[in-house]
């Protein structure tokens, strides 16, 4: 009997309230200290979308403000934040900050910080929620390799309303989705089910940290791969939600089926014509549907 490999990821989500813009990084790894010492021996730490860049109390999320703010990832900001990860000792996703690009550009830009303090990977959301936000788009998916551990996919907010991009996660092999968002609007509901649909359509881990009240409407969950809800946060008040994903389970549950019936990613068999996707210009072909797997 062939041996699954046994992988755990002790992650935090931190439902928190955003933190003003221009507050020193310094405040900052205080937060983080003290969510880390409710499980210090947590690999990941996941803050909400735009974490810290609030700019007022309610956060307004004015444009001027955000555009003021924004810096290049080479820039003090990151900087700042790839030795907190270094000084910790953790994989830190600090939210997503505001970016300038490199042809000025303003970006949604989600960060994974490695506890060696380098940028291990960025992802600039390519869904944008229009027509409420000023943020240029980006143009590809990331997933990130967490040495050791697994594969996480990288994700903002209204890109859960897509289900191209969890998909696209899955099959280029992440068995977490981090999912991080800023809702301030009733659309929270919906959200909670999106999280779970696109866990057990594409039978990956997701964890969704909304941001707390006043700014936002909380409910963050964390999610298994046939939709079972690990933990969740049942209102907007500030709440650190804890879990051990056991990584394996992705592929368990890929094996045996959701349930032990459903294995949306052995539909195919060997030379079946392909499905054309006239609305993507594409195709799902049988020879290259499987998603990728991570190699420790």
């Amino acid at each position: 009997m062939e041996t699954i490999m046994q992988r755990t990821l002790p992650l935090i989500a931190a439902q928190a309230r955003p933190r003003l813009i221009g507050e020193p990084v310094s405040a900052f790894a205080d937060e983080v200290k003290a969510a880390l010492a409710v499980q210090p021996h947590s690999k990941l730490i996941v803050f909400p979308e735009l974490h810290l860049f609030a700019d007022t109390e309610p956060d307004q999320q004015r444009t001027e403000m955000l555009q003021a703010s924004a810096e290049p990832l080479d820039g003090p900001r990151v900087k700042e934040l790839k030795q907190l990860a270094k000084d910790l000792n953790i994989w830190l996703v600090p939210g997503s900050v505001c970016e300038r690009g490199p042809e000025g550009q303003l970006f949604n830009t989600q960060l994974v910080l490695s506890p060696e303090g380098e940028l291990a990977g960025y992802y600039r959301k390519v869904f944008p929620w229009r027509p409420f936000e000023p943020y240029d788009p980006g143009d590809r998916f990331t997933t990130v390799d967490l040495a050791g551990i697994g594969r996480v996919g990288l994700n903002i907010c209204y890109d859960a309303w897509f289900p191209e991009v969890s998909r696209q996660l899955a099959w280029m092999g992440a068995e977490v989705i981090l999912n991080v968002v800023k809702t301030t609007t009733p659309d929270r509901r919906q959200e909670l089910v999106l999280a779970k649909a696109n866990a057990i359509v594409n039978q990956v881990f997701v964890v969704s940290v909304n941001c707390a009240g006043p700014s936002g409407k909380g409910q963050s969950i964390i999610v298994d791969p046939e939709g079972n809800t690990l933990a969740e946060a049942p209102d907007d008040a500030p709440v650190l939600l804890t879990a051990e994903l056991d990584l394996a389970a992705v592929e368990r549950v890929r094996t045996h089926g959701t349930e032990n019936l459903n294995r949306p990613w052995s539909q195919f068999r060997d030379g079946e014509d392909a499905v054309e996707l006239p609305v993507y210009q594409g195709r799902i072909s049988p020879a290259t549907w499987a998603p990728q797997t991570f190699n420790a």
